[in-house]
């Protein structure tokens, strides 16, 4: 990827159709847990224009800050000017369909697919119960990327281990 001392912070997107549950609660546990190594950032191919109410609720009863969260869409990543990306990461479990652009500098990808919490049909427990879920498989991806040694590995060692976290929320560890 880069010499052994970065000069700043890796850059990763996380993608979802509609940008407003999954690329949003990825946004935020990355730029938490990964707080001077990782800036996370997300958008969708087809932004809803708002972050999910649930998803919101959820982050705030479990202390994240959630001001300033939109939904947005990815080609906001693809102009001029944008942040470099090294890291690209679908969330939806339909994206990995989806024809994604193409980003500047080659960042490295990987699908870590998961089912909607926001098609979850159903009284406001259930709801809850598939956003915390949702909440549980990310967090427990992105800790185990985050602790990944992305300096010492080589693209080919870094690509198995970030697909193989996106496989199974607990394969990869470090």
């Amino acid at each position: 990827m880069r010499a052994q001392t970065p000069e700043r912070p890796y850059n990763v997107l996380f993608l979802c159709t509609g940008n407003s549950a999954r690329s949003v609660l990825a946004e935020v546990i990355l730029n938490k847990l990964g707080k001077g190594k990782f800036v996370a950032f997300s958008a969708g191919s087809h932004p809803k224009g708002e972050v999910n109410a649930h998803a919101l609720a959820l982050l705030e009863r479990l202390g994240y800050a959630t001001r300033g969260l939109c939904s947005k869409s990815w080609d906001e990543f693809a102009k001029a000017g944008a942040p470099k990306l090294d890291f690209v990461f679908t969330v939806c479990d339909n994206a990995a369909n989806e024809v994604c652009p193409v980003w500047p500098g080659q960042p490295m990808t990987a699908h870590w697919g998961l089912p909607d919490p926001a098609a979850v049909a159903g009284d406001a427990r259930a709801i809850e119960r598939a956003f915390k879920e949702a909440y549980q498989v990310l967090q427990r991806r992105i800790e185990l990327f985050a602790s990944l040694p992305v300096q010492s590995l080589d693209r080919m060692a870094l690509k198995k281990r970030i697909d193989d976290i996106g496989k199974d929320a607990f394969a990869g560890a470090a």
